[in-house]
Protein backbone atom coordinates (compact mmCIF):
# COMPACT_ATOMS: atom_id res chain seq x y z
CA UNK A 1 0.00 0.00 0.00
CA UNK A 2 1.20 3.40 -0.65
CA UNK A 3 0.74 6.58 1.38
CA UNK A 4 -1.48 9.47 -0.61
CA UNK A 5 -0.69 7.67 -4.11
CA UNK A 6 2.37 9.80 -4.19
CA UNK A 7 4.27 7.34 -5.96
CA UNK A 8 4.44 3.76 -4.94
CA UNK A 9 7.64 3.74 -2.83
CA UNK A 10 6.23 6.62 -1.06
CA UNK A 11 4.62 5.50 2.50
CA UNK A 12 3.06 7.19 5.36
CA UNK A 13 4.18 6.12 8.73
CA UNK A 14 2.16 6.67 11.93
CA UNK A 15 4.63 6.36 14.57
CA UNK A 16 2.80 5.82 18.46
CA UNK A 17 4.73 5.98 22.04
CA UNK A 18 1.59 4.70 24.02
CA UNK A 19 0.66 6.34 27.47
CA UNK A 20 -2.28 6.60 29.51
CA UNK A 21 -1.87 10.47 30.14
CA UNK A 22 0.07 11.27 27.28
CA UNK A 23 0.62 9.28 24.05
CA UNK A 24 3.13 10.60 21.46
CA UNK A 25 2.34 10.84 17.86
CA UNK A 26 4.77 11.15 14.62
CA UNK A 27 3.50 11.28 11.18
CA UNK A 28 6.41 11.07 8.96
CA UNK A 29 6.57 10.41 4.98
CA UNK A 30 9.30 8.24 3.30
CA UNK A 31 9.93 9.07 -0.29
CA UNK A 32 12.02 6.85 -2.85
CA UNK A 33 14.83 7.94 -2.57
CA UNK A 34 14.84 7.15 0.90
CA UNK A 35 13.70 10.67 1.92
CA UNK A 36 11.87 11.34 5.11
CA UNK A 37 10.35 14.26 6.15
CA UNK A 38 7.42 15.01 8.87
CA UNK A 39 3.75 15.88 8.31
CA UNK A 40 2.89 16.30 11.58
CA UNK A 41 3.49 15.28 15.64
CA UNK A 42 2.11 16.19 18.58
CA UNK A 43 -0.16 14.23 22.09
CA UNK A 44 -2.99 12.95 23.02
CA UNK A 45 -3.50 14.46 26.37
CA UNK A 46 -6.56 12.63 28.31
CA UNK A 47 -8.85 13.78 31.49
CA UNK A 48 -6.54 12.70 34.69
CA UNK A 49 -9.70 12.80 36.78
CA UNK A 50 -11.53 10.29 34.67
CA UNK A 51 -12.00 6.75 35.20
CA UNK A 52 -9.59 4.43 33.18
CA UNK A 53 -12.18 3.25 29.96
CA UNK A 54 -12.78 6.84 29.50
CA UNK A 55 -8.94 7.49 28.81
CA UNK A 56 -8.38 4.53 26.83
CA UNK A 57 -11.61 5.55 24.57
CA UNK A 58 -10.06 9.17 24.42
CA UNK A 59 -6.89 7.66 22.52
CA UNK A 60 -8.66 5.08 20.59
CA UNK A 61 -10.44 8.08 19.37
CA UNK A 62 -7.38 10.22 18.67
CA UNK A 63 -5.67 7.14 17.05
CA UNK A 64 -8.72 6.77 14.42
CA UNK A 65 -8.49 10.48 13.67
CA UNK A 66 -5.18 10.27 12.97
CA UNK A 67 -5.75 7.66 10.88
CA UNK A 68 -8.38 8.88 9.38
CA UNK A 69 -6.29 12.55 8.59
CA UNK A 70 -3.30 11.09 7.05
CA UNK A 71 -3.86 7.46 5.87
CA UNK A 72 -0.53 5.73 7.14
CA UNK A 73 0.37 2.59 4.86
CA UNK A 74 1.37 1.21 8.59
CA UNK A 75 1.53 1.86 12.39
CA UNK A 76 4.74 1.65 14.10
CA UNK A 77 3.95 1.34 17.89
CA UNK A 78 6.50 1.11 20.69
CA UNK A 79 6.39 -1.96 22.62
CA UNK A 80 5.55 -2.68 26.66
CA UNK A 81 8.32 -1.96 28.91
CA UNK A 82 9.39 -4.65 31.53
CA UNK A 83 8.77 -2.24 34.53
CA UNK A 84 8.93 -2.68 38.04
CA UNK A 85 5.42 -1.79 38.80
CA UNK A 86 3.30 -4.38 37.27
CA UNK A 87 -0.03 -1.97 37.37
CA UNK A 88 1.61 0.48 35.22
CA UNK A 89 2.65 -1.59 33.08
CA UNK A 90 -1.17 -3.65 33.00
CA UNK A 91 -2.49 0.03 32.37
CA UNK A 92 -0.47 0.79 29.43
CA UNK A 93 -1.47 -2.38 27.77
CA UNK A 94 -4.62 -1.22 27.74
CA UNK A 95 -3.44 1.90 26.50
CA UNK A 96 -1.70 -0.06 23.65
CA UNK A 97 -4.85 -2.39 23.13
CA UNK A 98 -6.79 0.52 22.13
CA UNK A 99 -3.96 1.72 19.67
CA UNK A 100 -3.97 -2.10 18.25
CA UNK A 101 -7.47 -2.35 17.39
CA UNK A 102 -7.47 1.41 15.98
CA UNK A 103 -4.80 0.19 13.53
CA UNK A 104 -6.53 -3.18 12.94
CA UNK A 105 -9.77 -2.05 12.32
CA UNK A 106 -8.61 -0.13 9.52
CA UNK A 107 -6.53 -2.59 8.56
CA UNK A 108 -3.40 -1.32 9.08
CA UNK A 109 -0.08 -3.55 9.04
CA UNK A 110 1.23 -2.97 12.82
CA UNK A 111 4.71 -2.93 13.40
CA UNK A 112 6.31 -2.65 16.97
CA UNK A 113 9.75 -2.03 18.84
CA UNK A 114 10.87 -1.58 22.10
CA UNK A 115 11.91 1.31 23.57
CA UNK A 116 15.67 0.19 22.91
CA UNK A 117 15.25 -1.05 19.41
CA UNK A 118 13.56 2.85 19.05
CA UNK A 119 16.91 4.50 20.60
CA UNK A 120 19.25 2.31 19.38
CA UNK A 121 17.93 2.88 15.17
CA UNK A 122 17.34 7.06 16.51
CA UNK A 123 20.17 7.67 18.13
CA UNK A 124 22.84 4.88 18.11
CA UNK A 125 22.51 3.63 21.83
CA UNK A 126 19.29 1.86 23.31
CA UNK A 127 20.03 3.98 26.79
CA UNK A 128 19.76 7.55 25.22
CA UNK A 129 17.86 9.87 27.08
CA UNK A 130 14.54 11.74 26.44
CA UNK A 131 16.76 14.86 24.92
CA UNK A 132 18.83 12.86 22.61
CA UNK A 133 16.48 11.19 21.08
CA UNK A 134 14.55 14.42 20.84
CA UNK A 135 18.02 16.48 19.44
CA UNK A 136 18.60 13.05 17.12
CA UNK A 137 14.77 13.46 15.52
CA UNK A 138 15.80 17.07 15.11
CA UNK A 139 18.56 16.31 13.37
CA UNK A 140 17.16 13.30 11.12
CA UNK A 141 14.33 15.26 10.10
CA UNK A 142 16.34 18.77 9.58
CA UNK A 143 13.80 20.65 11.81
CA UNK A 144 14.27 23.75 13.64
CA UNK A 145 13.75 22.45 17.06
CA UNK A 146 13.04 19.11 18.45
CA UNK A 147 9.47 18.01 18.78
CA UNK A 148 7.77 18.95 21.93
CA UNK A 149 6.79 17.36 24.77
CA UNK A 150 9.57 15.09 24.83
CA UNK A 151 6.18 12.35 24.55
CA UNK A 152 5.98 14.01 20.51
CA UNK A 153 9.80 13.03 19.63
CA UNK A 154 8.92 9.92 21.16
CA UNK A 155 6.53 8.91 18.38
CA UNK A 156 8.30 10.20 15.77
CA UNK A 157 11.39 8.25 16.94
CA UNK A 158 8.35 5.26 16.67
CA UNK A 159 7.83 5.95 12.84
CA UNK A 160 11.45 6.56 12.39
CA UNK A 161 12.93 3.57 13.52
CA UNK A 162 10.17 1.75 11.23
CA UNK A 163 11.68 3.67 8.31
CA UNK A 164 15.05 2.75 9.38
CA UNK A 165 14.24 -0.64 10.11
CA UNK A 166 12.67 -1.27 6.31
CA UNK A 167 15.84 0.13 4.47
CA UNK A 168 17.58 -1.86 6.60
CA UNK A 169 15.87 -5.06 5.55
CA UNK A 170 15.56 -3.76 2.22
CA UNK A 171 19.59 -3.82 1.62
CA UNK A 172 20.34 -6.82 3.34
CA UNK A 173 17.62 -9.18 1.14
Amino acid sequence: MTGRGLGRDTRIVLGIDPGTAITGFGVVEREGGGRVSLIECGVIRTATGQPLPSRIREVYEGIVELIDRHRPSVVSVEDVFHGRNSRTALTLGHTRGAILLAASLNNLPISEYTAVEIKKAVVGTGRASKEQVGFMVQRQLRLRTAPAPADAADGVAAALCHCMAGAFARRNR
